[in-house]
């Protein structure tokens, strides 16, 4: 039995005693065809707008502050510790890449689109940053366009990652008073769908490749694949519960799962066991509090006695090269990577290869379609993920849960 079939007779009692918000409706702010609640909505639904949801990022150096004031709000952090964080954009003159990039894949999906025929007008907004969420599906509704399906810059399933966009959705719709007009429905979580994983078994492919040729063994190489670390309370709670994956969550069990495929696609491909290991990045929380582990920068300074003489460095929790990337990565990882005596190599993002752009699309179609979840291409065992949240899903253990489009309540 498969991993979602399972999850649907373990889950159907839940479903059963989800709260009814009115004719039948149990998933707030969804289209008819989302609002009862299945994992995957098998029925075509006629989307007149896609809604590009990015995190956002300040754009010059008297944006950067404000900008972090608004990335960690209701949690009482004075400006002095968010100047320990500012830094890291002050090296690249206040500027994140990230709202760039989403112009281009913007751009990039609407050519894709037209490309194919499909008339959708592609709304960008941010969560944190201009342009907010909330023009976006203002700008969406004034042009007739209300009902919509959103596609969030990260592939995977946590609170910051999946739920706080969903929560935000209910926000914005909620503050503009146009939760009885529009709707929005979201992609599934896109982890391990061949447009998003391509990229990064192509880089891996030609990272390891270039280090053999270099004279490096096999066993002299590590791959790390490397995402953001969480509050291991969050990730525990990443994902429906009774899927049983373990501490880590949904998310932990989903970045494991897409490295150890495109591990066996490239060793397959090589012809060689080349070594690799999930490592996390970029924590901001106090030393008191557990989060994922063991850091990427830990985790290279004792690869040399293990042997290893080339790293291969892999954002597998990104989509686009964002601060994240290139501080925490291209700055103090191959740093730590050249002080430890090793060669380094960081592979692409996804951004806007072909690959990921039509893939992107390719999800907004199996909704528009309604295509059956056992013809959606999936290439780890926890795939397809759902099109409908599951009851308490990626739970934010200091905040609790608040109302969400996209998911079943809570």
């Amino acid at each position: 039995m498969s991993v979602q079939s399972e999850q649907r007779a373990r889950e159907e009692q839940q479903v059963a005693d989800a709260p009814d918000l009115g004719s039948g409706t149990c998933v707030p702010f969804a289209s008819p065809a989302a609002a009862s609640g299945p994992e995957h909505v098998e029925t075509p639904v006629a989307y007149d707008g896609i809604l590009l949801a990015g995190f956002g990022g300040p754009e010059g150096q008297e944006d950067v502050i404000p900008f972090l004031r608004n990335v960690t709000r209701g949690r009482g952090i004075p400006d002095e510790r968010l100047e320990e964080v500012a830094h890291h954009y002050r090296a690249f003159g206040g500027v994140s890449p990230i709202n760039d990039h989403n112009r281009l894949l913007k751009a990039a999906l609407e050519a894709e689109l037209a490309a194919r025929g499909i008339d959708l007008p592609v709304y960008w907004g941010n969560r944190n940053w201009a342009p907010y969420l909330s023009e976006a599906v203002t700008e969406a509704a004034d042009a007739g366009d209300t009902t919509l399906i959103a596609i969030a810059t990260s592939a995977y399933s946590s609170f910051s990652s999946c739920r706080q966009y969903r929560e935000d959705f209910a926000q914005v719709l909620t503050e503009t008073g146009l939760a009885g007009t529009v709707t929005i429905d979201k992609v599934r979580p896109y982890f391990d769908h061949p447009g998003f994983v391509h990229t990064f078994v192509e880089g891996v492919r030609e990272a390891v490749a270039g280090f053999l040729e270099q004279g490096h063994a096999p066993q002299q190489i590590r791959v790390l694949f490397s995402t953001h670390s969480i509050p291991m309370a969050d990730a525990a709670r990443s994902g429906p519960a009774s899927l049983g994956l373990g501490e880590g969550g949904a998310y932990a069990a989903q970045h494991l799962a897409v490295a150890d495929h495109v591990m066996g696609k490239v060793d397959q491909e090589l012809g060689v066991d080349v070594p690799w290991d999930l490592v996390y990045q970029s924590r901001s929380g106090p030393p008191s509090q557990p989060w994922l582990e063991p850091d990427i920068c830990d985790a290279i300074e004792l690869l040399p006695g293990a042997g290893v003489t080339a790293v291969v460095i892999v954002p597998l929790g990104f989509v686009s090269d964002h601060m994240e990337v290139l501080w925490d990565l291209d700055t103090e990882a191959l740093d730590a990577a050249s002080a430890a005596g090793l060669a380094a190599v960081r592979t692409p993002t996804p951004g806007i290869n072909p690959s990921y752009v039509s893939g992107l699309v390719d999800l907004v179609v199996e909704r528009l379609n309604g295509t059956p979840a056992g013809e959606r291409p999936a290439l780890t065992r926890l795939g397809p993920w759902f099109d409908v949240c599951r009851p308490g899903c990626c739970e934010n253990v200091r905040a609790g849960f608040k109302p969400a489009a996209a998911g079943l309540t809570p």
